[in-house]
């Protein structure tokens, strides 16, 4: 068994692509348009994804946009995704100069080393970035 991706709805697909790609480096890997069904999917993720062994960049985050929606309430159960990146700095200023929402500025872990910051992402969800 392993992970395979996590989902999240979204109000503008191109808006989350363009988020993710930019700011955190994924690629698009694929879309699935289901026009009978009235929603597009679209997969990101890091690694090529024509790899045969399914070993670079397997996890992904899915955005199913469904067709006439554009907001979605979050919900109390959902924490965040967790991204590790080699700066958090320029990932937080990358987020703020595209008018994006840094939720917690870079700095240690309460109670530990790590550095780690929070952005949001354009429909809100959270997204702690953690210095490797």
């Amino acid at each position: 068994m392993k992970f395979l991706h996590t989902m999240l709805r979204v109000g503008d697909l191109q808006r989350s692509i363009d988020f993710y790609t930019t700011h955190f480096g994924m690629t698009l890997r694929r879309t699935v348009d289901r026009p009978e069904h009235q929603y597009t999917l679209a997969y990101v993720g890091y690694g090529r994804n024509d790899d045969p062994r399914g070993e670079v960049g397997d996890v992904e985050v899915e955005f199913t946009y469904n067709y006439g929606v554009s907001t979605y309430e979050i919900g109390t159960a959902f924490g965040h995704l967790a991204l590790g990146v080699p700066d958090v700095a320029s990932v937080c200023d990358s987020v703020r100069d595209a008018g994006g929402k840094v939720t917690r500025e870079p700095g240690p872990v309460k109670g530990g080393t790590s550095v780690i910051a929070f952005v949001e992402d354009p429909d809100g969800y959270k997204i702690e970035l953690i210095q490797v």
